[in-house]
């Protein structure tokens, strides 16, 4: 009777054995969370008094705040970093266009595209820019949509929200000038059908909500609930459905092998100066964007508030609970990250800017240090470079007044750039006191990163070694005047992949 007993036992500890084993080989889930022009000051967890926001504060509680993560100036290059793990500047274009907004080639593999590779189930929702920043289906490069880069389906809008918004699923226009105030509901409700359904399979759901861009709209049920106006009802709403994505999550039993992450696209967009914004918003045009405080700056601009965005990062039993870390990273690490933790393969055959952090979201031990210490970040606005970070130490270097995007800035933001312009953000976050003076030896130092960064990614004035261009077109049309851009019917050019 006794040698029963020990033998059950002996099986039940093997078979726990088993499935511990198992339970630890399981691929996780990644959810991305993606806000739109959501400040680092507008989350409670970030300091916001103002706008109520439990469920993204509880991300925070129970997993980390990453302090010093950086997006691009705008959402279509933020995108592309995101995708791509690399700076807009170095990815390959639909016919090498340039512009404001970048439309990532066919010839980019995305983070989607690793993930398939080993196994995963992906969807995209919500607003993809990258195919086009319009929400006009005839502008629309089609081979270039979601469906074509590595997502198995796609349901949400082409661009911004400035006016309208035409819903997409797959690559069909399914509803044209939709109520804006059901989007952050009707694209959450599709992320909770996409968990319900690939539960047993491992899968990556790409979240980027339409809001808080302008046109601001939001539901009978959230507005004039905040203390923030208008842009505080949308982030609550926001907030809202958050909390029914994590819940389902759990109800699910995929909490402990998911990773949710929550950040936005680029700083707030500050309209109080904007002629246009004015006349269409009214004098309290500014109240319809967020706030960076305590960073200096706004979306479009290369002070700190339009790059460095907040994020949050919650995998129980993977992220340590009610932890914080400092240590620069941004969407440029989504990819080789993922990589990493799915058992994937970062592309070999081209030079990705992004690193695996996921030592960081751990608190492994095991860091090294001295891999994230030396590390540089550099500040790009369209195709200039406008700055660069390293540790506690960032140098603007000198440029003109932006002409095109500039009257989006604050006052004191606004203007040409003379000299080189030293900051430590560590002793001031608000990038106010300039030390270049006291300290010529970091100006050099940075300086050298920035030409550096210059040949191997490129400038405004310059091509980099490094950067990826199609043949058949030229390269960098916008480099010479006298060069006019290739013009095709939309969607012409290059030959789209098959979605793997």
């Amino acid at each position: 009777m006794k040698t029963n007993r020990i033998g059950t036992l002996l099986a039940l500890l093997v078979c726990a054995g088993t499935i511990a084993s198992s339970a630890a080989e399981k691929k996780p889930n990644f959810v991305i969370i993606y806000a739109d022009d959501l400040g680092y000051g507008d989350l409670g967890c970030f300091g916001n008094t103002t706008i109520k926001t439990p469920n993204i504060d509880r991300m925070a509680a129970e997993g980390m705040k990453l302090t010093s993560f950086y997006a691009q100036t705008v959402c279509g290059p933020s995108r592309t970093s995101l995708m791509t793990g690399c700076y807009p500047m170095r990815v390959a274009t639909h016919q090498n266009s340039v512009g404001n907004h970048p439309v990532v080639d066919s010839t980019e593999i995305t983070v989607a595209e690793v993930l398939k590779d080993v196994g995963y189930k992906t969807i995209a929702i919500g607003k993809w820019s990258l195919a086009r920043q319009t929400q006009k289906r005839s502008a629309i490069v089609t081979h270039l949509l979601p469906t074509h880069q590595g997502f198995d389906s796609f349901f949400g809008t082409g661009g911004s929200n400035d006016s309208i918004v035409n819903l997409i699923r797959g690559e069909k226009v399914i509803e044209k000038r939709v109520n804006m105030g059901q989007l952050s509901r009707r694209y959450t409700d599709e992320a909770i059908g996409f968990i319900k359904e690939n539960n047993g399979e491992p899968f990556l759901l790409y979240l980027a909500h339409t809001m808080a861009h302008v046109k601001l709209a939001v539901s009978d049920e959230f507005k004039g609930k905040s203390t923030g106006g208008l842009y505080g009802d949308v982030i609550e709403e926001m907030d809202f459905h958050v909390g029914r994505i994590l819940k389902t999550i759990k109800e699910e039993g995929l909490d402990e092998n998911t990773y949710v992450i929550f950040t936005s696209d680029n700083g707030p967009w500050y309209l109080g100066r904007s002629a246009g914004h004015i006349k269409r918003y009214g004098e309290n045009a500014a109240d319809h964007g967020g706030t960076a405080f305590p960073l200096r700056g706004d979306k479009t601009n290369g002070w700190e508030g339009g790059l460095r965005v907040p994020c949050v990062v919650r995998a129980p039993g993977r992220v340590p609970p009610g932890t914080e870390d400092d240590t620069i990273a941004g969407l440029i690490d989504i990819l080789p990250t993922f990589a990493s933790l799915a058992g994937g393969e970062v592309p070999t055959d081209r030079v990705i800017d992004g690193i695996d952090i996921s030592s960081i979201w751990a608190k492994d031990k095991f860091i090294d240090s001295n891999k994230f210490a030396s590390r540089p970040y550099f500040y790009y606005i369209r195709t200039r470079l406008q700055a660069v970070r390293l540790g506690k130490w960032k140098l603007h270097v000198p440029r003109p007044v932006d002409r095109v995007w500039g009257h989006y800035s604050r006052e004191g933001d606004y203007g040409a750039v003379t000299e080189p312009l030293l900051f430590d953000l560590e002793a001031e976050i608000g990038e106010k006191t300039n030390v270049a003076a006291k300290h010529p030896e970091v100006v050099a130092e940075l300086t050298r990163l920035i030409e550096k960064a210059r040949a191997d990614i490129g400038d405004h004035d310059r091509k980099g070694a490094n950067a990826r261009f199609l043949k058949g077109f030229p390269e960098r049309p916008d480099l010479n005047p006298k060069l006019q851009k290739p013009r095709s019917k939309p969607g012409a050019g290059n030959k789209p992949k098959k979605n793997k």
